[in-house]
């Protein structure tokens, strides 16, 4: 796993983040296809950012994505983060599913049409298989619309025992574009 920075930006109201030396590491990605894409997820960044135990610490360019798995519906946009957290992983997938839910989430159908979708995909090291809660997400491997972003801000990480790198070497990435020059887009 490649080396961090510890150097974290806290808000004065985030006592529970002042000892960095509790924090994780977690990659999560962000898409949707429904209103506002690019919107939504700045929105979303920006509310986990204030989340009191989650910082936001990089954040992929946005990029415009053919649908997966249901390939009958508008395209998506996506982009993936590392967020440093003192949250447990089930936690953290709460604070995730809270942010979908106030920025109006409704799940309807598998794979489907959404204004926005959080996945928590890697949790520093950590293996999770709980109900509800699997991670690595198990479907990041076979997923270019995840690993090509990841491996914008995380091409090193390990994760299964390859990097994020040589994960996507496996992916078909056709139809993936640039929607954003970097990873400021959100701010």
């Amino acid at each position: 796993m490649p080396e961090f920075s510890t150097t974290l930006r806290f808000a004065s109201s985030a006592p529970e983040m002042t000892d960095q030396h509790n924090f994780q590491t977690v990659a999560l990605g962000l898409g949707g296809n429904l209103a506002d894409p690019p919107s939504t997820m700045a929105s979303a960044l920006q509310i986990l950012d204030s989340h009191a135990s989650i910082a936001v610490r990089q954040v992929s360019p946005l990029y415009r994505t053919p649908p997966w798995g249901k390939t009958d519906q508008a395209w998506f946009y996506n982009c993936c983060a590392l967020v440093d957290t003192t949250l447990d992983p089930k936690p953290m997938l709460d604070a995730c599913l809270a942010t979908e839910q106030k920025l109006k989430r409704v799940r309807r159908e598998r794979w489907g049409p959404r204004v926005i979708d959080i996945d928590v995909l890697t949790y520093g090291s950590r293996k999770v298989d709980e109900e509800g809660l699997t991670i690595p997400h198990p479907h990041m491997f076979e997923r270019a619309f995840v690993l090509v972003p990841l491996a914008d801000i995380a091409g090193d990480l390990m994760v299964s025992n390859r990097t994020v790198s040589d994960w996507l070497e496996l992916c078909d990435t056709g139809g993936i574009e640039p929607a954003s020059a970097d990873g400021n887009w959100w701010r």
